[in-house]
Formats: C-alpha cells, structure tokens, sequence
C-alpha cells in the first residue's frame, strides 16, 4: 500500500471513526492536478549517469526528488574536498541553529577557504529556496557546480565569481513533507514557504527582521554581487512556458535603475531566451493572471515594492532576477531548464559584465527627483500580449459553487490578450536627507544593517526639518509578516525648528543606497519603517481632560471664537454618533487646545528638504 494511504489510514484511526471515509481519497499530486503537457529537450543531456561518481543526490532519483539540507551541504562538501574551485562559507545561523551556506566557485585565490576574489571579474549570485518547497535551483545549482568542476565546463569562471547559495530559507526547508504544495508537480518532498518564525523571506527584504535576511544582506554587502538570482517556483493557472523570469523593467515599466533594465532586456534576455529556446525550453516573462477563473481574461503587470527581491535589487541598482519555474511541469524539466539559465547567465556576464558595471554605474548616480510608490491596477488594459496558452473547458463545481477551469494538458494556439498595467499612487519627493532621533535605536540598528552610510551626531543640534503627522492613520488588526502594518492616511507638513539630542543620525540621500534611504524613511513609502509599524508609539495618546474641565472650556472657546463654533455646530449636524458621544464632542476642543499632545501621531524622523 502506498505511503500516503497508509499514513491518512493511520491518522484517520487517531482521530477516529468520522475520518475513516476520507482517508480513501487520494491526495497525491498526481490524482489533483491536469495533465502534464508532453515534453523532451536537449537538456536531458546534462543529466549523468547511475554510475556517475558525481551524480547529485536528486539525479540518482531520476529529478524527482529532492535532497534534504545535511545531504546537500554533504554532497557540496564532497566537491569542495577535490575540487579547488569550490569553497564553502558559513554566512549566517537560522532561527533553528543551522548554518547558512555558500559555495564560492572561483578560479581566484587557490587553496584559500575564504578567497580572496578578483574586483574585476563580475559576481553572481544565485539563491535557492528562498520559500524552500520551490527548490528546482538548488538541484539545478548542484548540476552546473558538479560541471564546472568535474565536466569540462570550468572556462565558464574564467572571468565571472559565482556565489552559490543552495537553500535560503534552510529551516523551513527541513519542513519537508508530501502534501505542502499541492499546486506543484514535484519533487516528491517539499519544503515550507516561510521559516521557522513564520517569516516570509522574499517579503522582508527591507524590513530585515529575519535573522536569515540579515545574513543574506551581510553576504551582498561583501562580495557585491553584479548580477542576483532569486529561484522560485510559480502557481496560477497552466500555461505553455515552463521557465518564466522578469526584473524591474522589463515590459518598460518603472524601474529604480533603467539603465540596468535597459541592458538586462537587451542583452540578458536575448541570450537567456535563445539558449532555454536552443535547449527545448520555453522560456516567458512573469505570469500573473488578471483572473484565475478566465484564462483569457489577460495578464497584470503589477507593481512590486522593495520587500521583494528583485525590486529591492532594483533599488539599490544590482540587476536582479526573479525566476518563476511553472509549477504544473514536472521537475526533471524545471531543473533541467534553470541550469541551462544559470549557464547562460554565467556566459553572458563573462562576455558583458563590464558593460553591466559601467551601466549600473549611471543608476548608482543619479538621484532621481521623485520615486513612486504605493502601486495600483489600473482598470483598463493598455495594451495586449502575445500569450501562449494551455487548452481548456469549464465546469461547474459543487464544491465551490462557481464555474471553475479544467485543464487539459495539451497546448493551445498562441493568443493576443490585454495587459493591465500598474501606476503609483503617490510620488515621493526626494529629500536632502532624514534625521532619525536616538530613541529609534532600532530603526538605527536597521539601517546599519542595511548597509547605508549614517552621520551620526556626537553633539546636541538644532535643525530646520519637515514633520509629518497622519491623523487619521491606523494599525491594522492582524499582523502581517510579523509586524502590524499602519496605513497612514492624509499626511499634514510642517517645517519646524527641531533640536535632536547627541545620537541622532542624519541619512543623506546622496549616497549610492539613497534610493533605498528614500523607500525606507520617507513615511508615505508603502515599504517604510513607519508603514511597516515600526513607531507604534505615536499612535497612542497619553494625556487626557475630563469633562469637569473641557466642557467649561469648550463653552469659552466657542464664545471667543464664533468661527470655532459654527465648525463645531456642522460636525454635530452631519454625524450623528458624533453628536450622541459626548466624549467624542468634548474631544474635538482638546484637540484644540494648548493642552493637546503636539507629538501624537507625528513621525518622529525629521525630513530635510
């Protein structure tokens, strides 16, 4: 009897008799989703041997399996101890205690555990398992290392550094079972999408909270990779491609570095898509469906902000890469087709990376006047795309009770279909500088970690700085991703004379990360400290009047000033609650009043314009 019926048996009799009907269903992936579409390509080639004394652990499985982490890092380890072009590196601890590890596969520096690389050579750096069931990178790096130093393909770091992290999100990874993504067709085990904290790495780019995040960004800050790879595995609806990938820019939409953006259309993507298309792959840009019960409904194009991992690349101008294998093709293909984009990758940087550096040069120049932010859907498509769909036919289901879509595992003829584009809601305008007070050590300590350069006042200094104040803003009442996000509301600004004591910091925005800085502490940023709740302090009042006080009060300040008390007559008139709660009434004159905490609801960074 097969595993699965076993242990649903099994669970069923713990929980008793009521189950026992449902432990006959089988939830294998196989029995839940369509078909797969036939497929065979010239990168079965890569594949070794049985007998092969390098085959990975997921090739001796056929690409159906994929290792767990000790395994992994033994069969690195196993490399490395032959081979002088691949070190290893613990960058960093996860929650659980495991050690974070990366292969440095470099011809520079021989017989150094912790090389020394060339600064002219480009740097790549590739991830896996950032949300670890979506693994197809780590056995697609595994392959390509294997290549490089054992199968003849060293020439491809003769002038590239390749830094190779097999799994990101390492505790979630050791999370592994058969029944976490039932919307993926292998490997037979899969990891977990957040970590052992319930963090989702690829949404805390910049809020850092994530001890796996702040290794991450350790690792970044010292080798300075040119080019970054994020590896992931996508769900939706079916589609022709199997491998899809995109970066900040890429259908010409906004883009923090379009100079970068400009290159990675013209060059990456020209020789990425000809060796996945020589290969038998096919290769498209991100998916994402306007309507997952209409397949034709079109494509959006949304608008990220810099908690992922592409966009934040993006922002601090390092060409980044989200890959997006289709979850509905099987392993074996989406392995197979990610190393041939690593390979490819690697190629093209040792033939362009100069130009790539001398591009992303102009982006970490310019200081932009204004950066968008907080990204809506337009209603209207803009245009349309050629789109390569799967053949369909609808149902109706009783279990869902709507129209669902069927898919029958064969392609369809291509199709236009229209795009929606995203806009930005608010543009931020650049300011000189932020001045962060003391009393935030933590917003401080983030910012190191983030590697900006921070001016730090060993004295007590009065400046001339903007305040903002959001009196409408609110905290959510879930959390998400760990932290109460804040929606602001309208913001009022105000150019005031504030002294800061000895340890504030003073962030300037004419730094190579001044984009970021931007994002990070500007208040209307959908990804700043402060709408990521990182002030809560500000939203709690601390003094108050009782009635016995303010209503007295509230009548002399209605007599000295009639203009006050029409204002006040109107409220009363058009909001009923408002004129049925007399702490509510008595509230507004406080307000109003000398009395009334100046600090409530302002943020407490100071904005030099």
């Amino acid at each position: 009897m097969a595993l699965h019926r076993i242990a649903a048996i099994l669970a069923a009799l713990t929980l008793g008799a009521t189950t026992l009907q449902a432990a006959d269903v089988d939830y294998t992936t196989n029995a839940t989703l369509p078909p797969d579409l036939p497929w065979k390509g010239k990168s079965e080639k890569l594949v070794v041997g049985k007998r092969d004394r390098w085959i990975t652990p997921s090739e001796q499985s056929g690409l159906t399996a994929s290792p767990n982490y000790a395994d992994t890092i033994a069969f690195l380890k196993k490399m490395a101890e032959v081979s002088p072009l691949i070190r290893l590196k613990t960058f960093g601890k996860t929650p659980m205690g495991r050690d974070m590890v990366v292969a440095i596969v470099s011809m520079d520096d021989p017989g150094a555990a912790d090389p020394k690389l060339n600064p002219a050579k480009p740097v790549l750096l590739v991830q896996g398992g950032i949300h670890s069931g979506e693994i197809d990178g780590k056995d697609a790096g595994l392959m390509l290392l294997r290549d490089i130093a054992f199968k003849g393909k060293a020439r491809l770091i003769e002038n590239v550094n390749f830094l190779f992290v097999p799994v990101f999100n390492i505790d979630g990874h050791e999370r592994s079972g058969m029944y976490n993504r039932p919307n993926q067709r292998g490997p037979v085990s899969q990891g977990w999408r957040t970590t052992a904290q319930n963090l989702n790495l690829n949404r805390d780019y910049v809020k850092a909270d994530a001890p796996e995040m702040r290794a991450m960004l350790r690792l970044i800050q010292t080798y300075k990779p040119d080019f970054y790879m994020d590896a992931h595995v996508t769900d939706g609806m079916d589609y022709q491609y199997d491998i899809t990938y995109g970066f900040q820019g890429d259908s010409g939409n906004w883009a923090a570095s379009p100079n970068i953006a400009q290159w990675m259309r013209e060059v990456f993507r020209r020789d990425a898509d000809a060796a996945l298309t020589a290969n038998g792959h096919t290769p498209g840009p991100l998916i994402f469906e306007r309507d997952p019960r209409d397949p034709m409904a079109g494509r959006v194009n949304d608008g990220f902000s810099p908690r992922f991992s592409q966009t934040y690349g993006d922002i601090i101008h390092m060409a980044s890469v989200l890959i997006e294998n289709h979850s509905l093709k099987n392993y074996r293909r989406r392995v197979l087709g990610t190393y041939v984009l690593l390979e490819q990758t690697l190629a093209t940087l040792a033939r362009d990376g100069a130009a790539l550096r001398a591009t992303a040069a102009k982006d970490k120049a310019a200081r932009p006047a204004q950066l968008p932010t907080a990204w809506t859907l337009e209603e209207k498509a803009g245009r349309t795309v050629e789109f390569l769909p799967v053949a369909h036919e609808m149902w109706s289901s009783p279990a869902s009770g709507v129209t669902e879509v069927r898919w029958l595992g064969k392609a369809a003829p291509a199709a236009n279909v229209p795009l929606y584009e995203s806009r930005a809601t608010i543009q931020l305008n650049r300011a000189k500088a932020y001045i962060v007070p003391p009393t935030k050590a933590e917003v401080i300590e983030r910012l190191k970690v983030q590697g900006l350069r921070l001016e730090t006042f060993d004295a007590e200094k009065t400046v001339t700085v903007e305040m903002v104040k959001f009196p409408d803003a609110k905290h959510a009442s879930q959390p998400f991703e760990g932290r109460f996000l804040v929606t602001p509301g309208p913001a009022t600004r105000a150019a005031q004379q504030v002294t800061f004591p000895a340890g504030s910091v003073r962030v300037p925005t004419d730094q190579d990360l001044g984009d970021l800085a931007v994002m990070l502490l500007d208040p209307e940023s959908e990804d700043s400290f402060f709408a990521w709740g990182f002030f809560p302090e500000i939203m709690q009042r601390t003094e108050y009047a009782e009635g016995y006080v303010m209503a007295p009060l509230a009548e002399r300040m209605m007599a000295a000033d009639p203009k006050l008390k029409a204002e006040f007559e109107a409220k009363v008139a058009a909001d009923d609650a408002f004129a049925k709660d007399p702490r509510a009434r008595l509230a507004w004159f406080y307000a109003r009043t000398p009395y009334y905490d100046a600090a409530y609801k302002q943020y407490p960074v100071g904005i030099e314009r």
